[in-house]
Formats: structure tokens, sequence, C-alpha cells
């Protein structure tokens, strides 16, 4: 019996752009009452409040990571005008790195993150 588990992807398309996208990870290891996937390595993990309020400018992740929302809600925001709101327990895999070779431009590439609510926003950052 192998289980899975919907790994929220932020990317940069082939067209520069930041886009959602959903993969599956297989959850093949362990017994059937506690099924786990393959180790992955991380490169350390950081933790972060943003007040009530907080948006950040436009930008592009710097190194690939695990978002996990800890507490209150966190709003993603693309270029195209879509956003997607993570709350307590959710997370995103964040990997809108700038392409090999480009200069940032924030009418093309990147996003933006925001909190949403009435209690500030804490999240922890895992470095894949």
């Amino acid at each position: 019996m192998t289980a899975e588990f919907t790994k929220v992807v932020l990317f940069t398309d082939t067209d520069g752009r930041a886009r959602f996208r959903e993969e599956s990870v297989p959850l093949d290891e362990g017994t059937p009452q506690s099924m786990f996937s393959r180790l992955a390595p991380s490169g350390g993990m950081q933790l972060r409040e943003s007040p009530v309020g907080f948006r950040s400018q436009v930008h592009v992740t710097t190194t690939a990571q695990w978002v996990f929302i800890l507490q209150g809600t966190m709003v993603i925001g693309l270029l195209d005008g879509s956003t997607r709101s993570f709350g307590p327990g959710q997370h995103f895999y964040s990997a809108d790195l700038l392409p090999a070779g480009a200069t940032f431009d924030p009418q093309l590439h990147g996003h933006w993150s925001a909190q949403a609510g009435d209690q500030p926003l804490q999240t922890l950052f895992v470095r894949a």
C-alpha cells in the first residue's frame, strides 16, 4: 500500500513567470500505520514572524525551501493577479527562483507575500 502527500509548489515556469502546481510525493516507507516519504536532505531551518499588515515587495525565492504556516494566514500573490492563501498547518514548496542568466524584472519575475487576518504570521522555512 502506498499513500501520497500533496506537495504544493511555487515555481518559475519556462516563460519566467511564477506559478503554482501540485505534485504527489509517495509515502512508500514505514508501515501501514505510519507511512513515510523517503528522507530528503535539508540545508537548515529558520523561523519568522511577520506583523499584522505585513506585505513584501515582488521578489523571487533565493533558495528553494519548504514554507510551513504555524500561525496566521499567508497570502502569495502572482503577477497574473491570482492569489493563494495558506493557514496554520498548511505548506508550500517555494522554488520560484530567478532563471539562470536572467536579471530580475519585477514586471516578469517573482511573487509577493502578505500577512492576512488579525494574527501575526509565523512561518517555518526549511531549506532544500
